[in-house]
């Protein structure tokens, strides 16, 4: 937490302020209520402090998955998700869900593994085929799909609030951002392991087999804001430094370590001195300079290509000293890095590199976080992938595994899977894989009336949860079922059109934005440049993810916005009259078969006769009766299909 506010909105703190050291008040979790900082805090953490008992720190314990009893017991499944789930449901008295139908089941998989729509064809095949396989080879299929990628690397870009800019008045560009991301994407089709995804991020550059991969990696360092004109430059240099302490605190460990930057840790059992040992890991670290030489580093066997990384001035780091109140004018004791206490752990062996070019505090603070005892960093993500999977986590705070945050529904299948996660290699693909093939990821999202009663939280999984796409699946989704989705990957982000009155936002307006060529403007959402200060209203309207902190869940809330968005917004109206095109090229004029072939594309079943009749009536009255021509009509009819909830969520 900041001693006093610095944030995109340009707001600084003075000088003198920080001179007198006033105290602030800091909201750190629901339960800091206005409470500052005491001059006298002890810095430590008792060792016999009950709150070192909680359940997150303790070693993930080896479980054995109970014994699965199913309805029929001869359909009992050997996944061991289903074995634990199964279990608590018996306690509960509830049955186990129904299975989803095939139709949903392949546009559920689809949607999850690659933000985008099955097509007409593939959702036909996999129903009618008899294969035992069908299903594993459905998952095969998705799951070595370029576009895996893309969709699990947007999840990551989340967490590390990517963006191509700095923020505040100027958001000036960071060069060579989208490098970073290209790197999230291919490391997730690579089934990169999730201990090296980890060590490449935080210390690519001191691997000794780090490579381009290594230094690209550690853009992650960049992509926070940075104000290029501070009032008060040493408090902005140490704001940085806690973007990063409470980025990796949180991504990583699921902790709020950044809430001891001025105090103790109010909740957790985390000391301010913990907060500095940690910190200390980040000092070396040459502070962001926008494009300057210790921005920008060339990549090995890359000719003139150049990367946005992380640099240290040498080996010799400065001293960090404990900052009384979070206050840089009023530093304390020096601080050596360290490793947060609650967890027990040795101190850091640091070697810096032989090059003499940085001091290796990194490497040890990577090696530490992705080491296979290590009790958070597992289960933190296999509750990552869980969430995306089933709409919650098996704890549902998932970057606040602290006292504060949610007990998990499910511990010990949560340990289960952290301890199979690491045995099994840290293959995220092999995680899905397991996942998928259960029947709790399988169910229906039909509740009964019994398990709404008994389960209406759904802690239980006594159903699955329904979800509207995000923004970008929404924006993707009305590309390629129009068919004029760009799959083209990688390279420098491209810009779509913006409405002049959202380009006059800007002090100078529309600065920093440029006007790419159609076909680039039909790619994926995710190659959209990020610009902090001028973000897509087509996305911001559906909940798209904060760019200055990390975002762990993306909430779904429904406004006006979104449906006046979505019929008068000139990205959804040129669409549909794409996908009218696109009808009467494959049907020809005849009122039926394009209706029947608009709603088979969109929601990918055929539609019912009855349905099909209400679309035709629907096409005559605005003949008839609004005075369109049969084009015009045609393009209305493919809108409102957008529109419609069969298309914006999945079951």
């Amino acid at each position: 937490m900041a001693w006093l506010p610095s944030s995109s909105s340009g707001v600084k703190a003075s000088a003198a302020a920080m001179a007198l050291g006033l105290a602030v008040t800091l909201t750190c979790g629901a339960a800091e209520t206005g409470v500052t900082a005491s001059a006298g805090s002890s810095n430590t953490v008792p060792s016999r402090d009950p709150r070192r008992s909680h359940w997150a720190f303790q070693a993930i314990r080896k479980q054995v998955p109970p014994v699965h009893l199913a309805a029929d017991p001869s359909d009992a499944s050997s996944n061991p998700i289903d074995a634990f789930i199964a279990q608590r449901l018996r306690d509960k008295g509830l049955p186990i869900p129904k299975a989803a139908s095939r139709r949903a089941l392949i546009r559920r998989v689809t949607y999850d593994l690659t933000g985008l729509p099955p097509t007409p064809e593939q959702v036909e095949a996999f129903v009618h085929d008899a294969s035992p396989q069908a299903w594993e080879h459905l998952m095969d299929r998705l799951l070595e799909s370029p576009h895996y990628g893309e969709k699990w690397g947007r999840h990551w870009l989340d967490l590390v609030r990517f963006a191509e800019t700095n923020s505040y008045e100027t958001d000036e560009a960071k060069p060579h951002a989208w490098r970073y991301r290209d790197y999230v994407i291919r490391a997730f089709n690579a089934d990169k392991p999730y201990d090296r995804f980890i060590r490449e991020q935080l210390a690519g550059d001191e691997l000794p087999d780090g490579g381009a991969d290594g230094l690209i990696a550690t853009g992650y360092y960049r992509l926070g804001i940075w104000d290029n004109d501070p009032a008060d430059r040493e408090l902005a240099l140490y704001d940085q430094l806690d973007d990063l302490v409470a980025t990796t605190g949180q991504v990583f460990l699921g902790l709020t370590v950044d809430c001891a930057r001025c105090h103790d840790h109010k909740i957790d059992p985390i000391s301010q001195r913990d907060y500095y040992a940690l910190l200390s890991f980040f000092r070396n670290i040459h502070p962001y300079r926008n494009g300057g030489a210790t921005d920008e580093v060339p990549l090995p066997g890359e000719k003139q290509a150049k990367a946005l990384a992380v640099t240290e001035p040498g080996t010799v780091a400065p001293v960090t000293h404990l900052l009384r109140r979070g206050n840089p004018a009023s530093p304390g004791e020096a601080v050596e890095p360290g490793f947060l206490s609650v967890l027990g752990s040795s101190s850091p062996v640091i070697a810096p590199l032989p090059s003499g070019r940085s001091s290796g505090r990194r490497r040890a603070l990577a090696d530490w976080i992705a080491a296979p005892d290590n009790p958070l960093t597992a289960r933190v993500i296999v509750n990552r992938v869980f969430q995306y999977h089933f709409g919650r986590g098996l704890v549902r705070t998932p970057s606040d595994f602290g006292i504060q945050g949610s007990l998990p529904t499910h511990p010990e299948l949560l340990d289960w899977l952290a301890g199979h996660f690491v045995q099994d290699g840290w293959s995220l693909k092999r995680l899905h894989r397991l996942i998928l093939t259960s029947q709790a990821y399988q169910a229906s999202a039909t509740p009964t009336a019994e398990a709404l009663k008994a389960d209406p939280a759904n802690d239980l999984f006594s159903r699955f949860e329904m979800r509207r796409l995000t923004a970008e699946e929404i924006r993707d989704s009305v590309l390629w079922v129009g068919g004029s989705g760009n799959p083209r990957m990688y390279g420098p982000g491209m810009y779509v059109a913006l409405p002049k009155e959202v380009l006059a936002s800007q002090s100078v307006p529309g600065k920093g934005w440029g006007d790419s060529p159609k076909v680039e403007q039909a790619r994926r959402s995710i190659y959209i440049h990020v610009k902090r200060s001028l973000l897509s209203p087509v996305l911001l309207s559906f909940d798209l993810a904060e760019t200055d902190r990390s975002t762990p869940v993306r909430f779904a809330t429904t406004q006006p916005t979104q449906a006046l968005g979505m019929l008068n917004g000139a990205f959804f109206n040129e669409q549909a009259h794409i996908l009218a095109d696109r009808i009467r090229a494959e049907m020809g004029s005849e009122p039926r078969e394009q209706v029947r072939r608009v709603l088979h594309r969109v929601t990918s079943r055929p539609p019912s006769d009855g349905e099909i009749s209400q679309g035709v009536a629907l096409l005559q009255s605005l003949t008839s009766e609004e005075g369109l021509g049969a084009t015009a009509a045609l393009d209305a009819f493919c809108l409102l299909a957008f529109n419609l909830n069969e298309f914006l969520y999945l079951e």
